[in-house]
């Protein structure tokens, strides 16, 4: 079993980010420049946007964090929005989701310019993305592409199964998988809370991706020998014994199925550090392509 580390990986990437943006931003005026937009308290989005920040810093981009009261009314944020895709000094930015329940999160997202949106849930990218075309795409699924990729694990001719449909991360990775690209090429199932059976679909699957936001979910009897995780799921779940009183695991239950896995992503320390890293690769292609960088 081997366990792929993506923090590890992410250090790798930022590394390599750091080097480029040390080539060429030395014949530009400035450097790759990324904002964020955070609205409310949510603790799990401010950690979010913190490690977002704190990564640009690292890896010499500039970050600017814009921070909004609960109450910012939709048209308040819309008005955040437009600057942003006016300021020529951005190359790309993220409205932090959730957002509070007053505020279409739907609407936000298609007044993003889709030149912006290094997030990749615009629309306009996500077409592009499911036609194959070059485009930003979404964090998450890109993380899990990259581990793929960096870690040689072929898929090419496999059974993938993705436990969740959300347009953040099930929908967009199963279409990723199926792309005729490398990694991919695999036949994808896309399973969801309507699926009957779904163990019949697990057990089957040489890859399992599982984004649903339940903790502990996947046990070792739904799986087979062999099969590769990659656990999407941060859950917080009571342990009196720690400090904090409280522990992540993800969505897979990692002790019992970690001994039947060839690859398996622990959590954390596996698909979220990736996140971030593929935001920062997304904002670095829009400042290539805003001065023309091959």
């Amino acid at each position: 079993m081997t366990r792929i580390d993506g923090k590890a990986l992410s250090n790798t990437i930022k590394g390599e980010i750091a080097a480029e943006v040390k080539r060429i931003s030395m014949s530009q005026q400035r450097p790759p420049h990324l904002a964020a937009v955070l609205v409310g308290d949510d603790p799990a989005s401010a950690v979010y946007v913190r490690n977002k920040v704190t990564s640009c810093e690292k890896i010499g981009f500039e970050s600017t964090l814009i921070k909004k009261r609960e109450s910012t009314t939709e048209e308040e944020l819309l008005e955040i929005v437009r600057e942003l895709n006016e300021d020529k000094d951005v190359d790309g930015f993220i409205v932090q989701l959730p957002l509070p329940k007053h505020i279409n999160e739907h609407r936000i997202t298609l007044a993003i310019d889709p030149n912006k949106d290094v997030d990749g849930f615009h629309p306009t990218n996500f077409g592009k993305m499911a036609q194959g075309l070059p485009t930003f795409l979404p964090a998450t699924p890109f993380g899990i592409m990259t581990m793929l990729d960096r870690y040689n694990i072929e898929i090419q001719g496999k059974n993938c199964v993705v436990l969740g449909r959300s347009n953040i991360v099930g929908t967009p990775i199963s279409i990723l998988l199926s792309r005729k690209a490398k990694p991919g090429n695999a036949t994808v199932t896309l399973c969801h809370s309507r699926t009957k059976n779904l163990e019949e679909y697990t057990r089957k699957a040489d890859v399992i991706v599982i984004a649903l936001g339940i903790p502990n979910y996947l046990k070792a009897d739904m799986v087979k020998e062999g099969v590769v995780i990659i656990d999407v799921g941060i859950n917080r779940i009571e342990a009196p014994e720690r400090k904090s009183g409280y522990k992540l695991v993800g969505d897979a239950d990692f002790d019992e199925v970690a001994p039947k896995c060839s690859f398996i992503t622990p959590v954390p320390g596996g698909v979220g550090p990736m996140t971030v890293t593929s935001l920062l690769t997304n904002t670095l292609q829009s400042y290539k392509n805003t001065f023309k960088i091959q």
